[in-house]
């Protein structure tokens, strides 16, 4: 495995990066652009999956990195029901809906695969490394 050195280098980040500017892409160019707490709410959750990777990631502990990745996987849950939301509403169609509901679940899967690797490794973080 690749060491990871930054959170940037993390696939499931770029993964939510992308995702999140596909969400602010709707935000700006479909009528969910008037629907002002829906909006929010979604680029929200949706920034929430890639910001707790890197908070995570950056207090230097496993344990605390997988209580981050968790929250980002609760995220990627909150912003696929925003999801149908969107869809119910007529902001996007079922095409939108089902690739940006794909990617969720693929950033989801992979917040779950990572989590799990961290829970079998025994390398308990860099801020252990000295102690």
């Amino acid at each position: 495995m690749k060491t990871i050195e930054k959170f940037e280098d993390f696939e499931v980040w770029q993964l939510a990066r992308e995702f999140c500017k596909n969400i602010d892409s709707i935000a700006k160019e479909t009528a969910l652009k008037n629907d002002f707490k829906l909006r929010g709410q979604i680029e929200g959750s949706s920034g929430s999956i890639m910001d707790n990777i890197a908070e995570g990631f950056e207090r230097g502990g496993n344990k605390e990195f997988i209580q981050f990745l968790s929250f980002s996987k609760g995220s990627a849950g909150e912003s696929r029901s925003q999801l149908y939301r969107c869809l119910d509403k007529g902001y996007i169609n079922e095409n939108q809906f089902e690739d940006l509901k794909i990617d969720c679940l693929r950033i989801s899967s992979k917040l779950n695969n990572l989590m799990s690797y961290l829970n079998k490794s025994t390398y308990k973080g860099s801020k252990f490394k000295d102690r």
